[in-house]
């Protein structure tokens, strides 16, 4: 695997001179977010991004993420020309050296929370969802925030976007997301670029609007609209994980062909549509993220892994689930996991086939997450 932390640019209060103090940190993940969805970024733009990065002896791993629009995932009047500016994008991020770029299809919101500081029984606070919390939202007021880092929306700009999916279900949108697909895909072969779609935060839909990255169906779905190694997945732990019909480490298993980024995430379920954020170490929450990596080292998959939405410790300020400390810890409990596996492929074998002190016993590796 190759160990990255997501830094949200300049404005991020996790300096890359701090980021640069993480151990065994072999790359960062980031996107120009000043610029907006449906607009080409430019070969410039990107290289001085990676520039600076390199300036402090870091790497531009991956990308996360080349925004997909409105108007493509609803097929609008522009669909064509902000498809034609993603894929040159795609070419500016390419022309950097970056080989994995993420990407989501969720209408309106991409990843949602109820609460962005939750307070744990340890003191540390966490990002939450509880389905019954979306009620205190009007809205016809709009909402002032959606997610840790995304703009808000006044009342008619939520009116408008939501009046873009009056008739669009789920079988529609899938038909947006294959035409996508279809048109960015061979980009990518011809640059040597995986694409990586991120499944949708939380796995279900929200007020009514379409979610089609939902589950292992979906999954098969959008892997088998358009065949190809570029066409790939980021196997989002937590999103996934948030559903209790969704048994990550078979999905793990079953899709680690097609894996090329991966967001390491533990969450704990504390109802139907109710969770919230933990520590990545397995005892924490319903994610066996020692299952997960198995799955996937099993599996020969080496792509970019980072360490996602951790707590806030120690009186952090930053923006809520990406302080440093926690994401620190994360990454270096999934860099033992790595060494671990390593360790135990490497032992002696006794009679039985198994290593001495063997990390991953056949009851972890065979574990589900509930």
């Amino acid at each position: 695997m190759v160990y990255t932390l997501r830094w949200f640019g300049p404005e991020d209060p996790v300096t890359l001179a701090k980021l640069r103090q993480v151990p065994g940190l072999e790359g960062v993940v980031t996107a120009l977010h000043d610029v907006p969805a449906g607009v080409a970024w430019t070969r410039e733009g990107v290289a001085e991004r990676a520039a600076l990065l390199a300036a402090h002896g870091l790497t531009l791993t991956a990308v996360e993420s080349i925004p997909v629009s409105e108007e493509i995932k609803t097929a609008g009047p522009s669909r064509d020309e902000h498809v034609a500016a993603w894929a040159d994008s795609l070419r500016a991020v390419a022309a950097a050296g970056v080989r994995t770029v993420c990407y989501n299809f969720m209408p309106v919101f991409d990843w949602l929370r109820t609460d962005f500081a939750l307070a744990l029984e340890d003191g540390s606070f966490a990002m939450a969802y509880d389905e019954a919390g979306l009620a205190r939202f009007d809205l016809s007021r709009g909402m002032e925030r959606l997610a840790a880092w995304a703009s808000g929306y006044d009342g008619a700009q939520l009116a408008a976007a939501f009046a873009r999916y009056e008739r669009i279900d789920e079988r529609r949108l899938r038909e947006h997301l294959s035409a996508f697909l279809a048109d960015v895909v061979p980009v990518a072969e011809e640059l040597g670029v995986r694409l990586a779609v991120h499944p949708d935060d939380p796995p279900w839909s929200i007020f009514g609007l379409p979610r089609i990255v939902k589950d292992a169906d979906d999954v098969r779905f959008l892997l088998g609209a358009v065949p190809s190694e570029a066409n790939g997945l980021t196997l989002c732990t937590g999103a996934l994980g948030a559903s209790r019909a969704n048994d990550v480490v078979a999905i793990a298993r079953e899709f680690a062909a097609s894996v090329a980024f991966v967001h390491a995430r533990n969450v704990r379920l504390s109802g139907e549509r109710v969770f919230h954020e933990v520590a990545h170490h397995r005892s924490a929450g319903d994610i066996d993220l020692a299952a997960v990596m198995k799955a996937l080292l099993d599996a020969g998959v080496d792509v970019p892994i980072r360490p996602d939405h951790g707590r806030m410790l120690w009186g952090e300020e930053a923006i809520p689930g990406y302080g440093l400390y926690d994401r620190a810890i994360g990454l270096a409990y999934l860099q033992g996991i790595e060494q671990g596996y390593q360790l135990a492929a490497a032992a002696p074998r006794g009679r039985d086939g198994d290593a001495a002190g063997d990390p991953f016993p056949v009851g972890a590796a065979e574990s589900s997450d509930g």
